[in-house]
């Protein structure tokens, strides 16, 4: 499985960040890590132990740059928007960071797309809950796997407005597989980490009634 930092389970489940700023976009990332980070995905539950999963991965440059385009024609009338809303420091740091990514994803030594099998158009609460419990398990065990390994990822979704013609570029039979987000994938600069502020948990938290 190659070289990890050696981080217990509790640190790994601590740590693990969305990446954005921190990205190193210029240390390559061999396919056989980010392989092995998929394999060690693999071992997330899916429904009916079906597997209906498959990892599209792009680390060629000029697909990487049509990809990034389609984001980036999502993301700024959305960031505008977002924007007029107003925000406090934390909101505007966020943003910082996210505008960071959106301008520089082309740059990033390698994209994953995870996918489920079929598609959700129009599906009941049941069959919406079966399908993405049977995927996001796996992604996020895919994050962190990599965070294991001293790399990181951030949890996109922005490009899905233009799933079909990524899927298009991408040769994706559309009518037979769904995309779960988009994982820009590389090492980080530096490895520490810090927990995430977080509301106390009592406060989210209901016994038998709500």
């Amino acid at each position: 499985m190659g070289e990890s930092l050696g981080l217990s389970a509790e640190e790994v489940l601590m740590t693990t960040r969305s990446v954005r700023k921190r990205l190193d976009l210029e240390r390559p990332v061999s396919r056989e890590t980010i392989r092995d980070c998929i394999e060690m995905a693999h071992q997330a539950p899916t429904g009916s132990n079906a597997q209906g999963w498959s990892w599209m991965i792009v680390d060629d440059p000029d697909k990487k740059k049509v990809i990034a385009d389609h984001y980036r024609d999502i993301y700024w009338p959305y960031r505008d928007q977002k924007t007029k809303l107003g925000g406090d420091a934390q909101s505007t740091r966020i943003s910082d960071s996210a505008n960071h990514l959106a301008e520089n994803l082309d740059q990033v030594p390698a994209m994953v797309i995870p996918l489920h099998a079929g598609r959700l158009e129009g599906a009941d609460t049941f069959r919406q809950a079966s399908a993405w419990g049977s995927i996001l398990p796996a992604v996020w065990s895919f994050m962190m796997a990599l965070r294991s390994k001293g790399l990181g990822s951030a949890w996109t979704t922005l490009h899905l407005p233009r799933e079909k013609e990524v899927a298009d570029l991408l040769g994706i039979d559309y009518d037979n597989w769904t995309q779960a987000g988009l994982f820009p994938v590389a090492y980080t600069v530096g490895t520490e980490f810090k927990h995430a502020k977080r509301r106390p948990v009592d406060e989210f938290v209901h016994w038998n009634e709500w």
